[in-house]
């Protein structure tokens, strides 16, 4: 075990690298970040920020020196960087799942391999691909391999001319192309893994996006009665096997289409995720002391959800006077959300907003689902967030 008051490294100064940091002081620990943005979320309340590079290998030295294990708060860090560190201290989650999830080929073909469900795609090298693509995946997205996220390098498209015109858009960069599901909702599932195999779940949340982003979380997912036992449960139990096909250490999400009563996995994010904040108020052990234990080979915790939770993302636009990305640049009313009972606002402390960026969230908690969702969805109006 790892114990206090070891010094944790964080690769990734984002939100979710910030709440890291919050429950790593919370249980004792000191915290190291590595980001290149000076004015990281993270950075700005870790012990030290080393402001480099992710391919730096002075500052990976130095992390390496003062840190006894490292983890990741995004998909993105190159897999070659966690490799490099993994010589000289424990990293988790390890380059070898990193790798598999930051890349849509081979988290497409991973899913295939394992016999793990997921909907019809054909990976894209070349414009031949497509044009030799099955007529019955369309229509399909195309998606960019690598860097795509919230929306970014997919591209819907009816044809086979669609996608061609799609592909040369972005470049010619490898794609995997997915036949569009007819959805009944979006799921995920969020996990914390340890080194001995151990897994512990939180109820799945079912997600509502906006633009390609998530816009709404409500946990536990409120399905159908005739379907939401079964279809959670089955979640969860896909969840844990991807954690351990993969021999993924630390908190992972899993996110899910559900079709006519049947799940296809979509991504998985090797780190905690977007999906996963109302744990901060509505469960007994949050997603990110999760992180923490998993990182430390503590004991993980089994999580209880005690409250029915309702997460809003709040993006930047709101920042500006027309809620569109418009107009004059102020701050919200954020009195209007204090006033909700049972609200709790967290902002991420960005240095500046822009339409599309994650500047904080709200979660509504409560006894009565229902009544839960009906106060957050009111507060999410009358912040002025406008469905499109």
């Amino acid at each position: 075990m790892i114990l206090p008051p070891a010094t944790l490294g964080m690769l990734g100064g984002g939100q979710l690298g910030r709440f890291f940091v919050s429950a790593a002081h919370e249980m004792g620990y000191k915290v190291w970040v590595l980001d290149p943005d000076p004015h990281s979320p993270a950075g700005l309340i870790a012990d030290r920020h080393l402001v480099a590079a992710y391919d730096d290998y002075g500052a990976l030295d130095a992390l390496a020196a003062g840190c006894a294990a490292v983890t990741t708060e995004f998909e993105n860090v190159p897999a070659d960087t966690l490799d490099y560190l993994g010589k000289f201290i424990p990293v988790h989650p390890a380059a070898s799942a990193v790798a598999v999830c930051q890349n849509r080929i081979a988290e497409k073909t991973f899913l295939a391999d394992h016999g793990l469900p997921h909907g019809p795609f054909a990976v894209i090298h070349a414009e031949h691909d497509l044009r030799s693509a099955p007529a019955a995946l369309f229509p399909a997205v195309l998606k960019v391999a690598r860097f795509g996220y919230d929306g970014k390098g997919q591209a819907r498209v009816a044809d086979a001319d669609e996608a061609l015109a799609a592909f040369q858009h972005f470049k010619g960069e490898p794609c995997v192309l997915e036949k569009m599901l007819a959805l009944d909702c979006e799921l995920s599932v969020v996990l914390a893994r340890d080194e001995a195999g151990g897994v512990c779940s939180f109820p799945a949340g079912e997600n509502r996006h906006r633009n390609g982003i998530l816009d709404v979380t409500v946990a536990p997912a409120q399905l159908a009665a005739s379907e939401a036992g079964g279809v959670t449960t089955d979640a969860q139990r896909i969840a844990e096997r991807i954690a351990e096909r993969l021999g993924y250490v630390g908190t992972l999400g899993v996110e899910f289409f559900v079709c006519a009563g049947e799940l296809f996995v979509n991504e998985m994010a090797p780190r905690p995720h977007n999906s996963g904040h109302h744990t901060l108020d509505a469960c007994d052990v949050s997603q990110y002391e999760q992180q923490v234990r998993a990182l430390c080979g503590l004991p993980l915790a089994a999580p209880r959800q005690h409250s029915a939770a309702v997460m809003v993302n709040l993006l930047g636009e709101l920042w500006y006077a027309d809620g569109k990305g418009h107009g004059a640049y102020r701050e919200p009313d954020w009195s209007v959300l204090h006033a909700v009972p049972g609200l709790r606002l967290h902002l991420y402390g960005k240095h500046h907003a822009r339409p599309g960026r994650k500047m904080g969230h709200f979660t509504v908690t409560g006894d009565d689902p229902a009544a839960v969702l009906e106060r957050a969805l009111g507060a999410r109006a009358a912040i002025g967030i406008r469905d499109e």
